[in-house]
């Protein structure tokens, strides 16, 4: 099982990103100790050209990581014919020990490669790279993350057995299981549908005063950080209901089928990136002194509100066309 083709793809990834990584978080800490662009010694010259080989390769493996996400869940998703009791992705990760928590940690690298990226770019523009610090201390948290994912995903494969029955939605998403899954399906589904919207109201008002404030610049970036765990609870508890047209099936993961016509993409898709964008916002402006946020911060703030909205009017979407009524 651990030869076909997608999880091969995965191991692959995920080697090359543990090494990559475990030579830039050394370089990093040189960055940290010696980096000085003021000065004219050889060493710092050295690292200056070495900076921009690392920094590629870096930004290289982090796009890496960002598409080993959505490969993971499309692999389990397809893998969820070979064990019995799966009905989707999430009966393949709940196959062994390691497939939750290996998924939960790629959602962790997804977001901060995505801050790192933002930094990144934003350090890469400027002509004194004034980032280039906050950047490599940055890669020293990221490591870490990428090194555990890696092992725990490499566990996870190696351990993936066919003749193991496993659990899947039906039994983990309902509101009279136990643990954190049936809490989340059994959250109030109008009160989940006020909080979805509510929050998203509440950024598209942050947003404006984010693009000329620093300030409100952070705070754009912690809310939407908190409009992820807001949106995840409601797809769950409500608008996946909506597109199942069952109120007993809340399943995160069965919205991207195709005989819901993939619309679970469409929803994490623009979330997940307007998440990611927000968080970038946040750390750009608080890496940043100056109380105007820069014009690319602007861009990114607008691009982040813009993907909260398409979200947003994809669940209004679902809600509408459906044929369950969930209240009155």
């Amino acid at each position: 099982m651990i030869f076909d083709p997608p999880i091969m793809a995965l191991l692959l990834a995920s080697a090359v990103s543990m090494a990559v990584l475990a030579y830039g978080a050394l370089f990093a800490l040189r960055v940290l100790r010696f980096w000085d662009p003021a000065s004219g010694h050889a060493r710092q010259i050295a690292m200056e050209k070495q900076t921009w080989l690392v920094s590629t390769a870096i930004r290289l493996v982090m796009l890496l990581q960002l598409a080993a996400l959505i490969l993971f869940v499309h692999n389990a998703d397809r893998m969820a014919v070979l064990f019995t009791g799966a009905m989707c992705a999430l009966g393949t990760i709940n196959v062994n020990g390691y497939g939750m928590p290996a998924f939960l940690l790629q959602i962790a690298v997804f977001f901060t490669a995505s801050v790192w990226l933002i930094v990144n770019a934003a350090d890469a523009a400027a002509p004194d790279y004034p980032l280039t610090r906050p950047k490599y201390a940055l890669l020293l948290l990221l490591a870490p993350l990428v090194l555990a994912a890696g092992i725990l995903q490499w566990l996870y494969f190696l351990n993936l057995d066919p003749n193991v029955i496993t659990s899947c939605c039906s039994k983990l998403f309902t509101p009279e299981g136990a643990g954190i899954q049936a809490d989340l399906a059994s959250a109030d589904p109008k009160l989940a549908l006020y909080a979805l919207f509510g929050g998203l109201g509440l950024l598209l008002a942050l947003a404006p005063l984010a693009m000329r404030r620093r300030a409100w610049a952070i705070a754009f970036g912690l809310a939407g950080a908190v409009f992820f765990a807001v949106a995840i609870v409601a797809i769950i508890s409500a608008v996946s209901s909506y597109i199942y047209e069952a109120p007993t099936h809340h399943c995160p993961f069965c919205i991207m089928k195709p005989q819901y016509g993939f619309i679970g993409y469409a929803l994490y898709l623009p979330l997940f990136s307007a998440t990611a964008l927000s968080l970038g916002t946040a750390a750009l402006a608080l890496l940043s002194g100056a109380q105007a946020p820069s014009a690319r911060l602007r861009r990114l703030t607008g691009l982040a509100a813009g993907l909260f909205v398409l979200f947003g009017l994809v669940s209004i979407c679902a809600i509408l066309t459906s044929h369950l009524i969930l209240f009155g």
